[in-house]
């Protein structure tokens, strides 16, 4: 039964042997082996090669983010001319959203005009409260305070150890509600430049005399900045506070009076940074200047702003990106577009210039199909940017207007089959094997029948 068993068991055999005795071997076939034989490698490599890709479907669907209603802006803009003090971020949409002067998730630091951080961030501390201000009398401002011009400015400063100086422009209603009749009658009788030479109240007009508010304002005098309120009893109670450490100098107002030296306020330009949420509809992000005690000189005001980054949605972690970009190497490159453009305004448009961008964002999704179920790798949004610089009647403003897509593009991977693989291997290998075959027959035989030819044999 054994030997019934194995010979039942060897006629199943499909790839019954020829004896090797009975085969021969040529230099056509040994040639043309190794031709296959390397076409098998080349087509294997190939097919791995092919396996191994990542292959994607992209397709454009109405946007179901999980994300909720509202989308996070990240912002890092710097602002060469413009204060920190006076910097406000605002939000609107066109659902009548309107957040003035965000500051809770918004930072500001002080820089130069050449962008170098100058000192910690800035917090606006009691110059946000409402100031208050006394009754304006215009008439007897200039009463007994003293005009200083370019001229006469450092001799003052150095007569008088405290110089309160009022710089003013004739058209700022709020530099001309600063100083009251009353305070400067009350400050001459308590503190006679004459007799005491502690302290002395003087103004400039900004609008004859530009180039001294300017060197003032960058520092080239050694000053302090008021920023409390501006009644009448206040400021007496402020300059009391300032003159009391001093001893009266009884007429000495030579240039030998030594002058109190205070630290200079920061100024020159902000870096503003941060982010607000909003609400995925069209809306504006709004960066500008704004004081409930101030007034602009619109004509002189300037906008040019860096953006050293500006991004929509979450940040993603750069484990994230790397996989995105595994599938799709373009992703990525829109989603902080503006980073690291300078928009200037170089005052060749006029005055009141308002510098726009206008952004259009789209959603993009990637989605893996490995494992059992789909997961998502990334979701980004990407935009676009215009940026114009216009003229505006109000007071110029840097304006990110955005608008969301409807649509978002997702990005799907497609894995493909083990399965599939083998069998295209099969493939490969048996069918450049049978073609080799029927090759290798049809080259022997014609061989064969050329040296018969030759031979002179008919048959």
């Amino acid at each position: 039964m054994p030997g019934l068993s194995s010979s039942r068991l060897k006629s199943m055999d499909f790839y019954r042997k020829i004896p090797r005795d009975l085969t021969e071997a040529s230099l056509s076939g040994a040639g043309l082996s190794i031709v296959a034989a390397l076409a098998m490698v080349f087509l294997f490599g190939m097919e791995l090669s092919n396996y191994l890709a990542v292959n994607t479907s992209t397709s454009v669907i109405v946007d179901n983010s999980s994300d909720g209603e509202f989308l996070r802006i990240e912002f890092n803009i710097s602002f060469p001319a413009l204060s920190c003090e006076f910097a406000a971020v605002d939000v609107s949409d066109v659902l009548g959203t309107n957040r003035l002067n965000i500051t809770k998730t918004v930072r500001k630091f002080s820089i130069d005009h050449d962008l170098r951080p100058t000192g910690a961030e800035f917090h606006s501390g009691s110059t946000m409260h409402l100031i208050k201000h006394d009754e304006y009398v215009g008439e007897h401002e200039g009463e007994s305070s003293v005009t200083l011009n370019a001229r006469n400015f450092d001799v003052f400063s150095k007569q008088f150890p405290i110089l309160v100086v009022n710089f003013y422009a004739p058209w700022c209603y709020w530099s001309n509600r600063l100083v009251s009749g009353s305070l400067i009658a009350l400050i001459f009788n308590r503190y006679d430049p004459e007799t005491d030479g502690r302290i002395i109240l003087a103004k400039v007009d900004c609008t004859e005399e530009g180039e001294l508010c300017r060197r003032d304002e960058h520092g080239h005098h050694e000053h302090e900045s008021y920023y409390g309120d501006r009644d009448t009893d206040t400021l007496v109670q402020t300059m009391e506070t300032l003159v009391a450490p001093i001893p009266a100098l009884h007429h000495k107002l030579d240039n030998s009076t030594q002058s109190i030296k205070r630290p200079a306020p920061s100024t020159g330009g902000c870096r503003v940074e941060g982010y607000v949420r909003v609400k995925k509809v069209p809306g504006n992000l709004i960066i500008s200047a704004r004081s409930g005690s101030h007034s602009f000189d619109t004509s002189l005001m300037n906008m040019s702003h860096v953006v050293s980054h500006l991004s929509f949605g979450l940040k993603f972690a750069p484990k994230a990106l790397v996989d995105a970009k595994r599938l799709m190497p373009y992703i990525g490159r829109s989603h902080d577009r503006l980073n690291g453009r300078a928009f200037v305004n170089q005052r060749d448009v006029g005055a009141n210039v308002t510098i726009e961008h206008y952004l259009q964002v789209v959603k993009t999704e990637v989605v893996s199909r490995r494992g059992s179920r789909d997961h998502t790798i990334i979701e980004e949004y990407e935009y676009t940017a215009h940026s114009s610089l216009a003229e505006s009647v109000d007071i110029p403003v840097a304006k990110f207007h955005f608008e969301l897509s409807p649509m978002q593009v997702l990005i799907t991977e497609l894995p493909k089959s083990f399965s599939h693989f083998i069998t295209n291997v099969c493939a490969i290998i048996g069918g450049i094997f049978t073609v080799a075959g029927i090759l290798d027959s049809l080259l022997h035989n014609t061989i064969r029948l050329v040296k018969k030819v030759e031979l002179g044999k008919n048959f």
